[in-house]
């Protein structure tokens, strides 16, 4: 149910955005975020005196707020860069000069993963991801236009929004001159949309892994969450061959697009529970080469998602036996026909992808350092589960949570996607707070 927030901390958060933060709340943060359990060292990332008296902090919280309207502008020349499925080269050379600007030691590696180095006084690693790849092909109008306080564009706010946000935190922290613990990685990764399989966050998993301590996933707009649970999820591939011939004169030879779609629509009356909540998709069905020849082929993607792994394995299930009873009404259709000499159909399939599980503990710091960081800008916010990059790490064992950069958007995946820089600022905050928070301050003398 809605919460209405107290005039106080509703007064609170103006000031925050405004100035910067209260001493006793800067020391109410620091005071939760200690390591995780296997981390190399048992000293908190920041004693509370530290965190309250660094004037880095305020002074980043400060020019995060006054520079809201020019982050909004460079998330306008990102998003209008495009960056289909394999295809980020171009966006991911831009996000590469912006974060060498921004001070960081910069590097692409081989499948075009963007990390920039922040080096702490530790080795131990902070990673703060944003993906580069939308949903859209090639040849998509990623223009942007305005309407009122909307910017409308493909992927503008999936993921836009968190690619502008991980050069604008990286940016204020070097002007600030915030010195941390733990070294911070900020990428831009390639490959987390649809059939990229999160192969971007499982290289830099493998990567990194030895160093890795929390993955921050920077992923689209609202502030009114955090995502500390991965949504796992199947990505299918069914193929149907057959004959083919002239619609005409082999007319009743074995169709593969007719079978898909008897099968499809078997598959769609599939019960599916609301707890453990449980969805699918049939994102694409492709065949055939002209209106007057029967397909030799049919192909359908299907992405099945649930908060079970045993209710996913359910789902593959019924997608193959109602494919396959799909093909055997195509059959016995042909056979009434008279035309099963013609050939029969056959099927195929494959898992595209697999999207694992995982679950962020109660007790991380990582969270903590989330809540404290809503508890500090009034802010509230609930917890969710997604499916993100966060899904790697998590299932891994690696603390890890998404979180969106601020403002407001909707229609995400849609060629209607728009984005709202209202609530930016208290977004670009949170984030900060949160990364400083784990990543800890160093405030030893300098060397």
């Amino acid at each position: 149910m809605p919460v209405t927030r107290p005039q106080a901390a509703t007064d609170r958060r103006a000031w925050v955005l405004r100035l910067g933060m209260p001493c006793a709340i800067l020391s109410l943060m620091a005071a939760s975020f200690t390591r995780d359990v296997g981390s190399s060292a048992s000293q908190p990332a920041a004693a509370p005196a530290d965190l309250a008296l660094n004037s880095s902090v305020k002074q980043a919280m400060a020019s995060l707020a006054a520079n809201a309207g020019a982050i909004t502008e460079e998330q306008i020349r990102i998003t209008q860069i495009a960056a289909p499925p394999f295809q980020e080269n171009a966006r991911g050379a831009y996000l590469a000069k912006l974060l060498a600007d921004a001070g960081l030691k910069v590097q692409t590696d081989d499948i075009g993963n963007v990390v920039g180095e922040r080096a702490g006084s530790s080795t131990d690693v902070v990673m703060v991801t944003a993906h580069l790849d939308t949903v859209f092909p090639a040849d998509t109008n990623v223009k942007a236009r305005h309407e009122g306080t909307r910017i409308y564009a493909p992927g503008i706010s999936d993921n836009g929004t968190g690619l502008a946000a991980l050069v604008a935190v990286a940016r204020t922290m070097r002007d600030a001159q915030i010195r941390t613990r733990h070294t911070i990685l900020f990428v831009a990764d390639v490959g987390e949309e649809g059939e990229g399989n999160l192969r971007g966050m499982r290289r830099l998993a493998d990567a990194w892994r030895k160093r890795l301590r929390y993955v921050i996933a920077l992923d689209g707009a609202a502030s009114d969450y955090v995502s500390t649970a991965a949504l796992p999820s199947q990505r299918v591939e069914i193929t149907i061959t057959g004959p083919g011939g002239h619609s005409w004169s082999d007319f009743g030879t074995p169709n593969a697009v007719n079978a898909a779609a008897r099968g499809v629509a078997r598959f769609v009356n599939t019960p599916t529970p609301r707890n453990p909540r449980t969805s699918f998709n049939v994102g694409e069905i492709e065949g055939g080469t002209s209106i007057n020849s029967i397909p030799d082929k049919a192909v359908i993607k299907v992405d099945l998602r649930s908060e079970s792994d045993a209710e996913i394995a359910k789902l593959a299930a019924a997608l193959n036996a109602a494919i396959a009873a799909g093909v055997d009404e195509e059959m016995a259709w042909a056979q009434k026909r008279g035309m099963t000499g013609a050939g029969a159909l056959s099927i195929s399939s494959k898992v595209m992808g697999v999207r694992p599980s995982g679950a962020l503990a109660d007790g991380s710091p990582l969270l903590a350092a989330v809540r404290a960081a809503d508890e500090a800008l009034g802010n509230r916010s609930r917890l969710e589960r997604s499916s993100t990059d966060a899904n790697i790490p998590l299932s891994l064992g690696i603390p890890a949570v998404a979180m969106g950069a601020g403002g407001r958007s909707g229609g995400a995946h849609s060629l209607g996607e728009w984005y709202d820089p209202t609530g930016r600022a208290l977004g670009l905050q949170r984030v900060l707070l949160t990364v400083v928070g784990v990543a800890g301050l160093d405030t030893a003398p300098d060397r």
